[in-house]
């Protein structure tokens, strides 16, 4: 149970980076708070959209989704059920790989380091360690 209030409560936190961002993307925002400058490259830069669609809302998307499963995960009907655990490693897995690839551009193509995604990217590393333990700690042989 504390697994997914600390998984619901680092989701929001992620959550309100990811739509800070994304709100500068679409224009609410008219400029980072950064200090560097290079948030604004970052996601002015065309890796700042992937489909057409801009990379923070797939940020705002996702941890919404792993919001609302550990939420759900939470009700008393829930709490000896599997579906929320597995869930959760496989969500926050997803996006693990996904902020990999997205921090591997920042590093490696556009040598510029945005600070927010940094924040982003701590709180999703978070996250996949609690749901991988949680997920790894349920599945072990007893």
């Amino acid at each position: 149970m504390r697994r997914r209030q600390a998984i619901a409560f680092l989701a929001l936190v992620g959550f309100c980076i990811a739509l800070y961002l994304w709100f500068y993307k679409i224009g609410i925002i008219g400029k980072l708070q950064c200090g560097s400058g290079s948030c604004e490259y970052v996601q002015t830069s065309r890796y700042g959209a992937l489909f057409g669609v801009p990379v923070a809302f797939f940020g705002v998307a996702g941890y919404a989704v792993i919001f609302a499963v550990a939420i759900a995960g939470l009700q008393p009907s829930q709490l000896a059920r599997r579906w929320p655990t597995t869930a959760l490693a496989l969500l926050s897995a997803g996006g693990f790989v996904f902020t990999l690839y997205l921090t591997g551009i920042e590093l490696f193509v556009l040598h510029a380091i945005c600070r927010w995604c940094v924040g982003s990217a701590v709180v999703m590393c978070a996250i996949t360690a609690v749901a991988l333990s949680g997920w790894f700690a349920r599945n072990s042989p007893s």
